[in-house]
């Protein structure tokens, strides 16, 4: 992959977006991702646990899947580690008993992500930046909002929302440390030259 990776590329899973045909898509793009997370709000531990099966399956490396909230999952795969929301166990608690997983968490101000430093998280997720279909009727967020929240802490902040390639780089001077994206690579019609679109613009020569 030339020079690689210079910023991260994060792969958030959908809903919308069958386990099976997923997982294929994944299989051939995952060269190029940092990391695959699993969120699946409507599905039990089981279901999640399958998902993640058929993508260790297409070969994507342990090291590069993350699973949404459920912790006990994240365990059972040998996941890289756990996104935690609101609603999640504490980063705190994941930590002390899970040392090994990485621990992301979800934040929507630079008062959380401190918080959320402060107990341990090894990275953030935050937005929405930019205006998106998956958060109809929401506010975005902005690249003000994104650099307040990366100046607030010392560990990486990974945004996400309406990120596309043309906007990526506005994203980066920001100093995010990369960039999480949904529907624009899993529903492109080649979501293998969406994918290095992605990789060129965050510095990656593919």
């Amino acid at each position: 992959m030339g020079g690689g990776i210079i910023k991260e590329l994060h792969l958030i899973s959908s809903d919308q977006i069958d386990a099976t045909v997923f997982s294929k898509i994944v299989g051939e793009i995952h060269p190029y991702l940092t990391a695959v997370h699993l969120r699946k709000k409507q599905l039990g531990a089981q279901d999640i646990f399958i998902t993640a099966s058929k993508l260790i399956a297409q070969n994507v490396p342990h090291q590069k899947i993350i699973i949404n909230d459920r912790v006990d999952v994240a365990i059972a795969v040998e996941a890289k580690g756990v996104q935690l929301a609101y609603h999640s166990l504490e980063a705190n608690v994941v930590k002390s008993a899970f040392p090994k997983l990485k621990i992301g968490c979800s934040v929507h101000s630079a008062e959380e992500a401190k918080e959320m430093e402060k107990q341990g998280a090894d990275y953030v997720l935050y937005g929405h930046v930019f205006p998106t279909a998956s958060k109809p009727g929401k506010e975005a967020r902005g690249l003000e909002a994104l650099k307040e929240v990366v100046d607030s802490v010392q560990i990486p902040v990974i945004a996400i929302g309406g990120i596309k390639p043309e906007n990526s780089a506005a994203v980066l001077k920001t100093g995010a440390a990369g960039i999480a994206v949904l529907s624009t690579i899993l529903e492109a019609e080649n979501p293998l030259e969406m994918t290095k679109s992605y990789v060129r613009a965050l510095g990656g020569d593919v």
